[in-house]
């Protein structure tokens, strides 16, 4: 069999094959969901967060001064996600995926965010500016939150596949990091709905802007330049 004749074989199976769907409580990992059409949907909370510029940065930096500021940022974002009950489901260059589930999802995720935004500026930039004392380089980044159901499908082939992970949450959650890192957290209205009183006020003051997100059919969403602290 030629590789034309195989690849249309398969692509035929996938279109004709039934879907299997199950309904899930936790995050699926790599060897929970089978490779042919099969699915699972669940309820979720989808955070992205990336570094801004990170293109220019490459390009003006040495390598090994761009490595360092992506395993410092990356490395404070997992760490975080992990301590709020997300789930890293991927890393892509500058920036990383996490899933977070159950009844206090959007907070967590809110909160995963908000937390970043201090650690960026309370730890990863000082140990820059102590480290390189002559650069003026400033560490910016922009998170994006959106919750929706998801269904979560794998995809490549044997030996080399991943989830992909088809609903809105995941798209919007993207799409909300190419806003304005002036204000590094960017939500949408589901995730502000949602929720607790904690994390959207701070001393009787709103921790959140509303904001018409044009490119998007004018959809509401919300943007913060608030930190969360930790120790």
């Amino acid at each position: 069999m030629t590789l034309k004749d195989d690849l249309e074989t398969e692509v035929k199976k996938i279109f004709r094959d039934q879907w299997e769907f199950r309904d899930g409580t936790v995050v699926p990992s790599d060897d929970s969901v089978g490779l042919g059409n099969k699915g699972v949907q669940l309820d979720a909370t989808v955070l992205y967060a990336d570094l801004s510029e990170s293109t220019n940065m490459v390009d003006t930096y040495k390598p090994h001064f761009s490595a360092e500021i992506y395993k410092s940022f990356l490395h404070c974002c997992a760490k975080i996600i992990k301590s709020k009950d997300g789930v890293i489901t991927a890393y892509d260059g500058d920036r990383i995926m996490a899933v977070y589930v159950g009844a206090s999802k959007n907070t967590n995720a809110a909160k995963s965010a908000l937390m970043i935004n201090w650690a960026n500026k309370q730890i990863i930039q000082p140990a820059l500016n102590a480290q390189y004392s002559g650069t003026a380089f400033k560490i910016k980044h922009t998170v994006g939150i959106d919750t929706s159901k998801l269904l979560v499908a794998k995809t490549g082939v044997r030996g080399a596949n991943d989830l992909v992970w088809v609903g809105r949450a995941a798209n919007w959650a993207a799409k909300l990091t190419t806003l304005s890192h002036d204000t590094p957290t960017w939500i949408t209205k589901a995730v502000y709905d949602k929720l607790n009183d904690e994390a959207k006020t701070t001393n009787g003051k709103s921790v959140w802007e509303h904001r018409l997100w044009t490119k998007m059919n004018n959809a509401d969403i919300y943007r913060s330049s608030w930190w969360w602290s930790f120790s």
